[in-house]
């Protein structure tokens, strides 16, 4: 079942923060892909795209605190 209205969020190690977008023509569950694609040892979270601003102007700048 394909996994558009969720995405992963994670912090690299320079304290970047990472989006993984899941395809929508995806297979995977988000729990999967999260199990694929988060590099091991880091800590994510999957999360409602619809969290995220739309004007990405400032993207660079943008954080995430789980609750």
């Amino acid at each position: 079942m394909p996994v558009t209205t969720k995405t992963i969020v994670y912090t690299d190690d320079d304290g970047n923060m990472c989006i993984v977008i899941p395809a929508p023509n995806s297979t995977l569950t988000v729990e999967e892909i999260q199990a694929k694609d988060v590099p091991s040892g880091k800590t994510s979270t999957i999360v409602e795209k619809s969290i995220f601003p739309n004007d990405r102007t400032f993207r660079d700048a943008w954080t995430y605190t789980p609750d």
